[in-house]
């Protein structure tokens, strides 16, 4: 099956989700697969088996947010010029939504601007990172502080490459299919509450409804100056989490699994969310073993570090809440006195029902 990004002008950057089994892909001129070791490992071989390029390099990165630096960017890039990579090249992501930015990255101001392909190996990445162009690296003020918007030529998600997942890593895949039900489709969140994701059928048909979410967001709005931005639900409150741990403690989507619950407990005392659709939420993330508890040492030094994320404009941040399953909100600088009460309420975690 196949998902469509038809952007606006000009009609060539349009592209394919193809969700099945990885086919035979022609690339004409050369080509430059960035992946990392562990899927190098299990991986590369099935892949390399059906790529065609001119000439074919591979070039392994270390894999995690703590990576996602502009070093391994500068690794990338040198392998680029080594093997004398041109505007016609293509770079190919093959790896996780890490791999994925940062191949993303690389392709965007390598000789200004080259082709890539994203071939996503893990749940997050195929219901989420892979699809709608967004590539950036972290820095010590933020998570993805540094970036661009540059849409790959193809989307190739295969659920052959989850057979090997972790399963802490397909969980953290999981959070951003409920985020994506949650936001936008109270029937898939339905759906999602009477189906076992890892039942393979299940899972695909949860992939195939997350990734027509994204496309219809991305088709509206592909550099976030509108609808784009409530696919953040829970990431405000994530990223200061992943920021404060390092980037090793959590993985993407088990920071934003506790985010959503942040945003939710938000919604609550806003008036917006009923403490019923809160519990399902937690319920169903907690089903697939996601952590949706978080100390908070303090909230004041947290408040603050709101104001380092991109989103921050006008040294005011906006806050996506759900306003009923299906229905979201985007709750521009609330009262710090709200916000705060949120945050004591994860003093020594807790939350809802803690």
């Amino acid at each position: 099956m196949n998902v469509s990004i038809e952007l606006p002008a000009p009609p060539s950057r349009d592209y394919e989700i193809v969700i099945d089994e990885l086919p035979d892909i022609r690339i004409e001129g050369k080509a430059l697969v960035v992946t990392n070791p562990k899927v190098a490992g299990l991986h590369l071989g099935r892949l390399l088996a059906r790529l065609e390029a001119a000439e074919l390099y591979v070039v392994t990165v270390p894999d995690g947010e703590e990576y996602k630096t502009m070093a391994t960017i500068e690794s990338i890039l040198e392998r680029c010029f080594d093997h004398r990579l041109d505007r016609k090249s293509k770079l190919v992501a093959f790896g996780g939504g890490v791999i994925g930015d940062m191949t993303g990255f690389a392709a965007s101001i390598f000789q200004r601007g080259i082709g890539f392909i994203q071939v996503p190996t893990t749940l997050l990445s195929q219901v989420d990172a892979s699809v709608g162009g967004k590539t950036g690296i972290n820095n010590r003020f933020g998570k993805n502080l540094v970036g661009a918007f540059h849409q790959p030529d193809a989307v190739y998600i295969d659920t052959h490459w989850l057979r090997t997942l972790p399963e802490r890593e397909f969980a953290a895949g999981v959070a951003e299919i409920i985020k994506m039900a949650v936001m936008f489709d109270a029937d898939f969140f339905d759906w999602l509450e009477n189906h076992d994701l890892h039942d393979d059928a299940n899972l695909k048909e949860a992939i195939r409804r997350s990734v027509e979410l994204k496309a219809w967001v991305v088709n509206q709005d592909e550099t976030e100056k509108g609808i784009r931005a409530v696919l953040n639900y829970g990431h405000t409150f994530a990223h200061v989490i992943e920021n404060f741990s390092g980037y090793g403690r959590y993985l993407h989507g088990e920071a934003v699994a506790i985010g959503m619950v942040m945003a939710n407990e938000l919604a609550l005392k806003l008036g917006l969310f009923s403490a019923d659709e809160a519990r399902r939420v937690k319920r169903l993330l907690e089903r697939y073993g996601l952590p949706t508890d978080y100390a908070v040492d303090s909230p004041e030094r947290f408040y603050e570090h709101f104001f380092l994320d991109k989103k921050s404009k006008d040294n005011k941040i906006t806050f996506i809440v759900p306003r009923a399953l299906g229905r979201f909100e985007m709750v521009e600088n609330p009262p710090k006195e709200v916000v705060m009460a949120v945050l004591e309420s994860f003093r020594k975690g807790g939350g809802l029902d803690s």
